[in-house]
């Protein structure tokens, strides 16, 4: 293996005897042997005196008060294993068996990352450790504390060693003639198209709807491999390999067939078989994950970022593979895995697999580049990398297409082998597809009969057709003919007819006459009965224009009652009232003479004799006081000579929320044309406070320039909650 990385210079010794390794190389490894940074690392960032408290717990007295020389002494003690052993003995249980445990195990890298969050030292373990420098807190790092690699090598003890298998595992090998295997290779080659042709259709028929997320779910794919007679990982592999093809492509919120397919689907099975192939094989994902290390299902065609460990784990498998001496296969797919585990380190497992690589195995047997355990012609050629030895060795395992069906007097047909794609489209076309494999089978029923004569075919020629690729020269099975010709003796009996109304009446002659009528030529009439037509125009359409060309139709109800008809008005459906007082009665204009004059409170008209108001104000106690100024000043209490205008007597109307005074300041400004703040709230609840300008009433709102957004804006009358001076 070390000659192996020199080759490559990813390792040289030096002139000391020691090993260097190149960076990128030591990069793909995260924590090697399980153990995080070195003590210098961990504390590269930590300040000195975090430090000092660290050698306080410690009890260690440092040769100065600088970090260097407060790091020397850390690493000096924690570099020495039985002080450190010895440490740890004394310590808590909890904290204890925490740092066994992390001492022992690979470092955890955080699933997520919440910013902001302080580390999680809450644990009376955790934080033990941390005050004495067996664990360490990165702050420029998220997750877990991480234990510093002298600390993790002195708690495995002086008897752990570095694991290390410099051979490979072995792998249990079972006889497998190279017949066998081609054989194998070429059933399952074969399978594999059917299968491949028939998840295709059903998404050229019927295009899947991608998820809002992306690709498709797990619902469209259950839809898929129900239509398609087929397991999920089949659906999976055949949709990512026919994706890389070009055969499918996103179209919108769906993944639809390309014009590539119809060239695909009229080739021989060997170039179909091919073309998927070569595809899979440069996938840069493994096209049968269905979970991810959540357990969570995973949508297929997610568009996911390359992977360049699953490409690496799909040539790894062929080459361990052809590893094993000819004419032997590996005995159980598992140990492959195992091998290829060992070959390629760097390999990326799906989380799903229960042994090494299941999944990647199961696609290379449905795709018979594996088969009996052992590497195939198809596996041979992709190992070398040309498309051309591929598409060989797929026309010398799979048959060409078969272009006969054998009828059977139980309604059925079936067809040895890959049909091809015209056999395929006309028994599809009148029949169900019942299996898919090395034989298809369909069968026939009078769903499926009626289906193909809807389509158009008489039965004549649906019966010259299934002869026509009969596998005998000899007429089709009885049962078969039978069920054609009742099928269609029935089909047709009974029709539907859009229509948009239907007109119908006693005399067939005038029937005839407005069928024939020329001016209505435009309903597209049509006489079904001779007492019946029907119009492709609306009833209200029709009923005008039968009218206009003299006639007198009436317009019956769904009951068949003759439906009166009586001249609509429109009508307003909610009438605004002209702004009224609290008191129920309609403002009176207020004119500038009438300004002098006030109203006395309760006797409407009479004028106020300010001299005896104020000596009524005087003298009363102050109670009573109160009371005679709110009945001056409350606007309830008024009748209507209170407004001095119409912008007043209109504002106050619909900005119920403002006080008099503040519905005459807000009137005095819209009059004067003069800036004013407003304390307003918007319909989603929050309020603010606005300087407004250049206003402009126009009940119920108010239009005016906002310095706040900078803009014009509408208000609303109601939601002004105050007014105040700009």
């Amino acid at each position: 293996m070390l000659e192996a990385l020199a080759d490559r210079a990813l390792v040289w010794p030096d002139g000391s005897g020691l090993l260097h390794m190149a960076a990128p190389l030591r990069q793909a490894w995260g924590s090697p042997l399980g153990l995080d940074p070195s003590l210098l690392q961990l504390t590269a960032h930590t300040t000195s005196d975090e430090l000092g408290r660290v050698l306080a717990k410690l009890g260690i007295k440092p040769a100065g008060g600088n970090k260097q020389q407060r790091l020397a002494a850390l690493a000096d003690h924690h570099g020495d294993p039985d002080r450190v052993v010895a440490l740890v003995a004394k310590a808590p249980a909890a904290a204890r068996e925490l740092l066994q445990r992390r001492a022992r195990e690979a470092p955890v890298r955080p699933a997520f990352i919440m910013f902001g969050a302080p580390p999680d030292a809450s644990d009376a373990g955790i934080r033990w450790a941390l005050e004495r420098g067996l664990l360490i807190q990165d702050r420029h790092r998220y997750g877990p504390a991480r234990m510093p690699a002298e600390v993790a090598l002195a708690l495995r003890g002086p008897d752990w060693h570095a694991p290390f298998t410099p051979a490979p595992p072995g792998v249990r090998s079972v006889p497998a003639t190279a017949s066998e295997v081609e054989r194998e290779a070429a059933a399952a080659s074969m399978a594999f198209d059917a299968h491949a042709t028939s998840v295709l259709g059903v998404c050229a028929a019927t295009a899947p709807t991608r998820l809002k997320s992306g690709g498709i779910g797990a619902r469209e794919l259950s839809r898929i491999g129900k239509a398609a007679q087929c397991d999920e990982i089949l659906v999976r592999l055949v949709l990512e390999a026919a994706s890389a093809a070009g055969l499918l492509a996103r179209d919108g919120e769906r993944v639809a067939a390309t014009a590539a397919y119809d060239t695909w689907a009229a080739q021989e099975p060997a170039d179909r078989v091919a073309v998927l192939v070569r595809a899979w094989w440069e996938l840069p994902r493994t096209p049968g994950g269905r979970r991810d290390e959540d357990g969570k299902a995973l949508p297929a065609l997610a568009g996911t970022p390359p992977c360049g460990g699953c490409v690496q784990a799909r040539h790894g498998l062929l080459a361990a593979a052809a590893q094993l001496p000819a004419g032997e296969g590996a005995a159980d797919p598992a140990d492959l895995g195992a091998l290829l585990r060992w070959l390629r380190p760097l390999a990326d497992e799906l989380p799903q697999d229960t042994t090494p690589f299941a999944t990647l195995i199961r696609e290379a047997e449905l795709l018979g580049a594996l088969a009996l355990g052992a590497v195939s012609p198809i596996g041979a050629a992709l190992i070398a990398d040309d498309a051309e030895a591929v598409a060989d060795a797929c026309r010398r395992l799979l048959p060409a297409a078969s272009g006969t069906a054998r009828f059977g007097s139980d309604l059925t047909a079936v067809v040895s082998g890959t049909p091809s794609a015209a056999l395929a489209a006309l028994l599809d076309s009148v029949a169900d597809r019942e299996s898919a494999g090395a034989a298809s089978v369909w069968r026939f029923s009078p769903g499926s009969v009626r289906r193909a004569l809807d389509a158009g075919l008489t039965p004549d020629t649906l019966t010259a057709d299934l002869a026509a690729v009969a596998l005998a020269v000899e007429p089709l099975p009885q049962p078969l003919s039978y069920l054609i010709h009742d099928t269609a003796r029935r089909h047709g009996r009974v029709r539907v007819v859009s229509a948009a109304c239907v007109i119908h009446g006693e005399e067939p002659a005038l029937l005839a006459e407005l069928a024939a009528h020329r001016k209505l030529a435009p309903l597209g009439l049509r006489q079904l009965a001779p007492t019946v037509l029907i119009s492709r125009t609306p009833a209200d359409k029709t009923l005008a224009a039968l009218r206009a060309a003299g006639y007198a139709p009436v317009a019956e109800k769904p009951d068949g009652t003759v439906r009166i008809e009586r001249a609509q008005h429109h009508r307003a459906a909610n009438p605004v009232p002209y702004p009224r007082l609290p008191g129920g009665s309609t403002r009176a204009r207020r004119t500038p003479a009438r300004a002098a004059n006030t109203a006395t409170p309760g006797t409407p008209g009479t004028p106020v004799d300010l001299r005896a108001l104020a000596a009524r104000l005087r003298d009363a106690p102050q109670d009573v006081a109160q009371d005679v100024a709110e009945e001056v000043t409350e606007p309830d209490a008024y009748d209507g000579r209170l407004y001095a205008g119409d912008t007043e007597e209109i504002i106050a109307g619909y900005a119920r929320n403002l006080t008099f005074t503040d519905v005459r300041q807000l009137a005095h400004a819209v009059d004067e044309r003069q800036a004013i703040t407003i304390e307003y709230v918007a319909t989603s609840g929050n309020a603010t406070v606005r300087t407004l300008s250049r206003l402009e009433l126009d009940a119920p709102y108010l239009n005016a320039w906002c310095h706040l957004r900078d803009g014009e804006r509408v208000f609303t009358l109601s939601r002004i909650h105050g007014v105040m001076p700009a």
